[in-house]
């Protein structure tokens, strides 16, 4: 008998290897914005509030927040607190980036002011939402200089207030999560700064310096004010 020809199997196409570069990233791989990090700072600044978390625990969780790279570094920093569940933070970063707060009215525009204050026979003030840069002069000659720094838009990490006060005063009010140092001289008057260090290691300081002469200056945490606001920049160049 004539045997029939069996046709040879074919072999599959060959698929070429996608890339590595054209492969999709994993969410935790994913690079996180100078906003994700924010986000999660403030999440553990209201867990330290709320004694959820040590000094130390807050201390070095908020500077992984700010050393981190990627979503997947961001997201145990915040698995364990309540909050971040509720946020929607916990397993994972949502890449929508939902708001942490309930959606409020907007803020009007910080102002810009003169990086000098000067009472002569009168008094200035200055309070609401302003920019505060890193240099502040306040001067008060027979009269008064009130500056509260709790609504103001912080604009530099470190903010020095030269104070000079004769037959005057100057009162400054600073958020009670601030750090605020003070080094002055009073002669016949006062120069009074109830100093005090932020438990967040990247938070704004305040130092007040200068001189008060038959007047004097007085600088204190305004209690149940925050700062909620400010341009961080990094602090190791």
């Amino acid at each position: 008998m004539r045997k029939t020809d069996t046709p040879e199997p074919q072999a599959a196409p060959v698929v070429p290897a996608t890339p590595a570069e054209h492969l999709p990233v994993a969410e935790a791989d994913m690079r996180a914005s100078d906003a994700d990090r924010e986000r999660v700072a403030e999440l553990l600044r209201d867990a330290y509030a709320e004694g959820r978390l040590t000094v130390d625990e807050h201390a070095e969780r908020i500077e992984a927040a700010y050393g981190a790279r990627t979503f997947g570094e961001l997201a145990p920093l915040t698995r364990d607190l309540p909050a971040a569940a509720a946020a929607g933070a916990v397993p994972r970063i949502s890449m929508e980036k939902p708001p942490l707060r309930a959606p409020g009215p907007a803020l009007p525009p910080a102002r810009t002011e003169s990086p000098s204050m000067v009472a002569v026979f009168g008094g200035a003030t200055r309070k609401g939402r302003w920019r505060v840069g890193s240099h502040l002069r306040a001067v008060a000659i027979f009269g008064g200089v009130d500056i509260d720094l709790s609504d103001a838009v912080f604009e530099s990490p470190e903010v020095v207030i030269e104070v000079v006060a004769v037959f005057g005063g100057v009162d400054i009010k600073v958020p009670e999560n601030v750090s605020l140092h003070g080094s002055g001289v009073g002669v016949f008057g006062g120069f009074d700064v109830q100093e005090q260090t932020a438990a967040d290691p990247y938070a704004p300081v305040v130092r007040v310096k200068g001189g008060a002469v038959f007047g004097g200056c007085s600088a204190r945490p305004r209690r149940g004010k925050k700062l909620k606001e400010w341009v961080r920049k990094q602090l190791d160049g």
